[in-house]
């Protein structure tokens, strides 16, 4: 069984410190309830509410939380140590909306943590997998600091996911190989984010099937990613540019996507992004395209 969510990134909240953002929280939950998705990732900490209040805005959009992304410096042991904190509050967000959907759902679908990359300084200057990541002396430690995160969240009763991405050192197909040689966490697949990296989100699929906890949905379009590279900007213009495009107007083989996550089995959480900048499109464009994305995900038979 699987279900669609999407994420507030598809409407250019990344940060809270990008305030005000173009959406409230209950337009946003409002415009994906309307659309017809089935969930919502959490966005930046506190976005759609902490406790009682993102149990009740959840509750009355009938929208269960996905999952969310939590940031650490995994190259910097103590960089590492001092974002523990905000993991900690990160779960216990997760643990309340758990809380409420217990019981109710499978296990498969409580919300997953995203561990995620603070990034490369300079992969974020030129993303795509063109730049060199970390080496093979440091590796081992980078991988200790993400299975340390991936057991603090277990402890807490949460199963979390590493979310590879553009501009960290968790870029390129190859990356992905090591931490999961490294480490036991599940992998959160971006196609859009493997797809500008280099890789086949199709082949990806079927080669880490016994990893994938977690799917992210986003097209790309390599012709973007090789202007941006050219004209010498970085990842965040790269997406106010269009480089994850709305589904069906990039590269992604959508509907190979979906074939095999039918054929590996899939189940769980698939979650539609189309990271954009705050600006750059107008909210009605927004609620728009991810109304679309969702319509072009459902003939795809998902």
């Amino acid at each position: 069984m699987r279900k669609v969510a999407n994420a507030p990134v598809s409407f250019g909240v990344f940060e809270l410190s990008d305030a005000p953002p173009p959406l409230t929280a209950d337009e946003m939950v409002d415009a994906l309830s309307a659309a017809g998705y089935e969930g919502i990732d959490s966005g930046p900490i506190g976005y759609l509410g902490t406790g009682s209040e993102l149990v009740d805005r959840l509750k009355r959009a009938e929208l269960p939380l996905a999952g969310g992304w939590v940031d650490l410096r995994y190259s910097d042991a103590q960089a590492f140590a001092d974002g523990l904190p905000g993991l900690e509050a990160a779960l216990d967000v997760f643990a309340a909306a758990t809380g409420y959907w217990e019981g109710e759902v499978p296990e498969h679908f409580a919300p997953r943590p995203t561990l995620a990359c603070s990034g490369s300084p300079a992969r974020f200057a030129r993303p795509g997998g063109s730049t060199p990541g970390l080496t093979a002396q440091e590796w081992p430690a980078y991988a200790r600091r993400v299975q340390q995160a991936t057991d603090r969240c277990r402890e807490r009763g949460l199963e979390p996911v590493f979310h590879h991405h553009l501009g960290t050192y968790v870029e390129t197909p190859q990356d992905v190989e090591r931490l999961l040689e490294l480490t036991d966490v599940q992998l959160c697949l971006d196609t859009g984010h493997l797809l500008l990296a280099g890789g086949d989100p199709v082949t990806a699929i079927r080669d880490w099937a016994g990893r994938v906890g977690h799917v992210h949905i986003k097209d790309g379009d390599r012709a973007i990613l090789a202007q941006a590279l050219a004209d010498g900007v970085d990842l965040r213009e790269l997406m106010g540019r269009g480089g994850f495009a709305p589904l069906g107007q990039g590269e992604l083989d959508l509907p190979g996507v979906v074939r095999a996550l039918d054929e590996i089995g899939y189940q769980g959480w698939v979650i539609i992004e189309q990271d954009t900048l705050p600006g750059r499109r107008t909210v009605q464009q927004n609620i728009a395209d991810q109304a679309a994305n969702r319509e072009m995900l459902r003939e795809c038979g998902l």
